[in-house]
């Protein structure tokens, strides 16, 4: 998940450095309890759901010496980035890192660039650290402004709840983020929507079980709920391993609260992993992990293929900041270019 200055991160990251993990995108769900899982959505942006979509990895433009996006985008062949984190200022506004304006800055900056060179973006909203909108605006109408803010900023075809924490904890909060989106949906036809949390080896906790029985509730036709799948406080067999068995169980949830078919269900659900090593000391995600989990992510045509980060995808030299690295030795964007060859 993340961490202090908007990091995703379920745990303290390395050494107490910031945070990480998030995200989500792919095929958008149709909005009855049990939509077909082709459809991507009415109106203007049911185009939002391109295959490159699925495949959107996460870039902290805030920290960890980011790296240009076209040059990522050039050396490892993805289109497509999550941009986290977008936080409350103090109230019910929305901005980057909590103080960083939507418009006219860096961060806008960067988006055009990334569209410039035949990309585009899902902003994240949330993370594990920092002032939440869920928490901060006091109704889902309010809530629903806020996220509308962001969408408008960048006429926007994905958008991503990293809901975690405090945000995530508080049953009030959840149910103000699900009926928030409901109206985000509502008045944007054809955007597509994650919903990012943690997981345990075995599936959503009962926290996350709730939080997607109160969409389906809701009749939230959300296009992927997407978990972590790392951070575990332990686990057996490989973290590839775990991983699959963390979405097979994130997979019978959905399916459960949805009344969705198998096949439904998986192209519902999503993961988003972290390279390298972990917040957890001695947890460590091979390139050979996440060949599992594109083969898994392939065979069910899945939401969403993610990880964190960009960021951490080089090794590390003498004295790096764990934010900036993986912690294993590897080539420069190898976890990009295996998570960039899923399209759906």
């Amino acid at each position: 998940m993340h961490k202090s200055i908007g990091v995703r991160c379920t745990a303290p990251l390395l050494a107490g450095a910031l945070g990480s993990a998030a995200l989500l995108l792919a095929p958008a769900a149709t909005a009855s309890a049990a939509p077909t899982a082709s459809a991507a959505g009415a109106g203007p942006a049911a185009s939002a759901a391109v295959p490159a979509m699925a495949a959107a990895p996460y870039e902290y433009l805030g920290w960890g010496s980011p790296q240009k996006p076209t040059d990522v985008m050039k050396a490892a062949g993805v289109k497509w980035f999550t941009l986290a984190f977008v936080l409350s200022d103090g109230g019910c506004n929305p901005k980057w890192d909590g103080s960083r304006a939507l418009t006219g800055g860096s961060d806008e900056a960067a988006i055009k660039s990334i569209r410039a060179a035949g990309g585009d973006v899902v902003v994240s909203v949330g993370g594990w650290s920092g002032n939440k909108l869920g928490e901060k605006c006091s109704g889902a109408s309010a809530l629903a402004g806020a996220y509308q803010k962001v969408i408008d900023a960048y006429k926007l075809k994905a958008l991503d709840i990293d809901i975690e924490d405090t945000e995530f904890s508080n049953a009030t909060v959840r149910q103000r983020v699900v009926d928030a989106l409901k109206i985000v949906k509502t008045k944007n036809p054809g955007i597509v929507t994650y919903v990012t949390m943690g997981t345990t080896p075995s599936g959503p906790d009962a926290t996350g079980k709730d939080l997607i029985k109160r969409g389906a509730a809701a009749g939230l036709a959300n296009d992927g709920w997407v978990i972590m799948p790392f951070d575990f406080g332990g686990h057996s067999g490989t973290m590839g391993q775990a991983s699959v068995s963390a979405l097979e169980g994130l997979k019978a949830a959905v399916k459960s609260a949805y009344g969705y078919t198998d096949d439904a269900a998986y192209r519902h659900i999503g993961v988003s992993s972290m390279n390298g090593k972990t917040d957890e000391a001695g947890e460590t995600v091979t390139t050979a992990d996440f060949r599992t989990i594109l083969g898994y992510a392939q065979q069910h045509h899945l939401a969403r293929y993610a990880f964190w980060s960009v960021n951490r995808d080089r090794a590390c030299g003498s004295g790096t900041d764990a934010d900036a690295c993986s912690g294993v030795a590897q080539s420069p964007y190898e976890f990009t270019k295996i998570v960039v060859q899923y399209q759906g």
